[in-house]
């Protein structure tokens, strides 16, 4: 092989592959072992014979080769896949090339010992007489293992001739013509497990399929299901997990009596020879390929995907709600980062109460399309109901990866018996106590978060105490409406705390959200954004919503804004009220938070640290509560915030109230009363309020507020 056009051909594939939207994350790489690998991998198509070998290859140093399906060189690709070392299964020599490349050293090699088929995960990494028997599904193969096998047969062989048998010795070496046996006598052969998993998997009509289609005619149902999925990878993007495993050392199963005595027979060997220790040797070989599988399949990494399609499966009953069923996989995000159980894609390492709420990253609502197009699922008035025979992998199992991918990621979580057994637990648990788990997991995350901010950005002289700063929930006595409470910026939940107490003493359950960044420090707020506090508040929503039939969200000051947003974001609110929301400050110095940014990037890229003003020092009505410095940066996120906030505004339909101070010093009440005229809600009011300060839910007059939001809650 052209060691030259191998390496620029991988180079060229990886320059293609920038091109496209896949990306390609790797782990486990710094456990791969010196000497002679057989890489053993899920999936079989033909963008893995490409993509792969150059990949592995940037980790090994060693050059790559795959064995490929004979029917991949039918066509314009077969040139590109000699190129990048790909050997057809029907290739006479094929086996007899891999051995002796690996006794060499000269070459590492990728072997797919699913073959063609989306295996049955249980049935392989757990074999029995039954799963054999159910439905006919074949086990995976056994050549990978049968080749490490082989290689270390003749590695030992051929030390052991060396000093016995030096001209038996000398026959193997020309028979394999092999140069130099000196790196032979010191390599060791392994197999290395590897996982791919791709997220999100989804198979539709590209570039690729369609021009194949116009101009080849009628093409092979293998090759359509290839270029549907492959050119929907390429075109849409898709997240490539590949994660090595532990290697496994071939030697170890070359123990037995009759293997040992074939290795250190006297007689001639040949390569193709019935050996006495056969039956031994396949029995080795099926032992090893289940363990290998075994690894495979407990490697997956775990997506969304794996979460909704295995729940959706396991649920006891074809109809559920989909806030319930949202919420159960919600819990179930909240089990698999414990990396005991599984490893997760990345999208699983942050927080998850979107689910619960706006669902702004469209994990559900692309499952829902997705489950809806493939027909596992119908939609109708807030429920999903099962289609049981359209989302079993056993009709279609040879082409389950274009009729039900989310057949395909059920199948996936088979083997990962921790996973398993919260997901049947999950979907058995009654509705009322999955509330129950929604609200105690929401409260100790926040109640977390909070405690591992406080104790690293808390500060001597500047951190109140915890009691200002941590989210608080008052117990109501009745859960037919709840109300979600949002402090200002530089603030805590304590200002909120008046408010919230006139509130819960009219019977509502009401909880003070903590903004991420409040209550520690301005270092700590230093470090937020808007999606940090958006994320605050929706985790407050959640627990209301889960507690009560109804939830009102309301704030103050840059609260009130978050509030606004909550209602375009989540239209089933009972309604929203702003108090003092900041459309536009009035303090001159905000005006020039862009421009301090700035100068702090430049500072930062001529190193002059010095030079950067970080924070502004603040006046605060409550000091006791409100931070005495505030970080440009975060004023400057604020007023993208609000400004973003402004034409969508229209979208605010649920009744809605905003008071104003008519001279306060912070906000400019002129421009919150034109905002207000933006707001879509056919039920609102505008309440200017004869104040000369901003923080008016606290202190002189605020009984009058705190009334008229009262009122506006019970009008609801």
């Amino acid at each position: 092989m052209n060691y030259s056009a191998y390496l620029a051909t991988g180079k060229m594939i990886a320059l293609m592959q920038s091109f496209s939207k896949i990306k390609v994350m790797v782990h486990g790489q710094e456990t791969l072992p010196e000497g002679s690998i057989i890489f053993v991998i899920n999936h079989f198509t033909r963008i893995e014979t490409l993509l792969l070998p150059y990949h592995i290859y940037t980790h090994t140093h060693v050059p790559v080769w795959s064995l490929a399906d004979h029917t991949f060189f039918e066509g314009p690709l077969s040139s590109i896949l000699g190129k990048v070392g790909a050997v057809s299964t029907r290739n006479p020599e094929r086996d007899r090339l891999i051995v002796k490349s690996l006794l060499t050293g000269e070459a590492n090699w990728i072997i797919f010992p699913e073959g063609r088929m989306v295996k049955d995960k249980e049935a392989v990494s757990k074999p029995s007489f039954f799963n054999l028997r159910r439905g006919g599904r074949r086990s995976a193969h056994t050549g990978a293992a049968t080749l490490a096998l082989r290689t270390e047969f003749y590695r030992k062989r051929l030390r052991h001739l060396l000093a016995e048998n030096p001209a038996e010795a000398e026959r193997l070496r020309i028979m394999f013509r092999i140069d130099d046996l000196a790196p032979v006598l010191t390599g060791k052969t392994w197999i290395v497990p590897i996982n791919l998993t791709y997220y999100p998997l989804r198979a539709r009509e590209n570039v690729f399929s369609t021009l194949a289609s116009r101009f080849s005619g009628n093409i092979s149902e293998r090759l359509r299901e290839e270029l549907l999925t492959e050119g929907t990878m390429f075109f849409d993007g898709v997240d490539i997990d590949l994660r090595f495993g532990q290697a496994i050392p071939a030697a170890e199963s070359l123990t037995s009596s009759q293997i040992r005595r074939d290795i250190f027979s006297q007689q001639q060997i040949n390569f193709d020879d019935q050996l006495a220790s056969l039956p031994a040797m396949r029995r080795e070989a099926t032992a090893l390929m289940h363990r290998f599988m075994a690894d495979i399949y407990r490697m997956t990494t775990v997506n969304h995907d794996h979460l909704f399609a295995s729940l959706l499966k396991a649920l006891p009953f074809c109809k559920i709600s989909e806030e319930d069923f949202r919420r159960r996989v919600f819990l179930l995000t909240d089990l698999v980062p414990d990396k005991t159980l599984v490893f997760c894609h990345h999208s699983l390492e942050i927080a998850q109460v979107a689910l619960l709420t706006d669902d702004r990253y469209h994990k559900y609502r692309d499952f829902l399309d997705l489950a809806r197009e493939t027909g596992v699922v119908r939609h109708e008035k807030g429920f999903l109901l099962r289609q049981s025979a359209n989302f079993s992998a056993d009709s279609k199992f040879h082409r389950i990866r274009i009729d039900n991918p989310l057949g395909v990621a059920a199948n996936e979580v088979q083997p990962l018996e921790g996973l398993k057994r919260q997901v049947r637990w999950l979907a058995w648990l009654p509705e009322i106590v999955i509330r129950h788990q929604i609200i105690e997991v929401l409260l100790r995350q926040a109640a977390d978060q909070f405690e591992a901010d406080y104790l690293r950005f808390h500060h001597s002289e500047e951190s109140k105490e915890r009691r200002v700063g941590a989210p608080l929930l008052l117990k109501g006595s009745s859960r037919k409406l709840g109300i979600v409470l949002v402090h200002g910026l530089l603030a805590a939940p304590r200002e909120v705390f008046e408010l919230a107490t006139h509130l819960h003493g009219k019977g509502y359950w009401v909880y003070s959200v903590r903004l991420r960044g409040h209550g520690t420090s301005p270092e700590d707020l230093a470090t937020r954004v808007g999606s940090d506090w958006i994320e605050s508040v929706d985790i407050g929503y959640a627990v209301m919503s889960a507690i009560c039939t109804r939830v009102v969200v309301g704030g103050f000051s840059f609260g009130g804004g978050l509030a606004l947003d909550c209602a375009v974001r989540i239209p089933r609110l009972a309604g929203v009220f702003a108090v003092s929301p900041p459309f536009q400050l009035q303090n001159v110095s905000s005006r020039f938070a862009a421009a301090v940014t700035t100068w702090n990037k430049i500072m930062d890229t001529v190193h002059c640290t010095g030079a950067a003003k970080e924070f502004i020092e603040t006046t605060s009505e409550r000091p006791q509560i409100n931070y005495a410095r505030m970080p440009v940066a975060v004023l400057l996120e604020l007023l993208h915030f609000m400004k973003g906030l402004e034409p969508r505004l229209t979208d605010v339909t649920v009744p809605t109230l905003v008071v104003q101070g008519l001279k306060d010093p912070v906000v400019n009440s002129e421009v919150t009363a034109r905002m207000f005229d933006l707001i879509g809600a056919a039920d609102k009011r505008y309440l200017p309020l004869d104040f000369s300060r901003h923080g008016i839910l606290a202190g002189e007059g605020s009984q009058n507020v705190h009334a008229e939001i009262s009122a506006f809650i019970g009008r609801l």
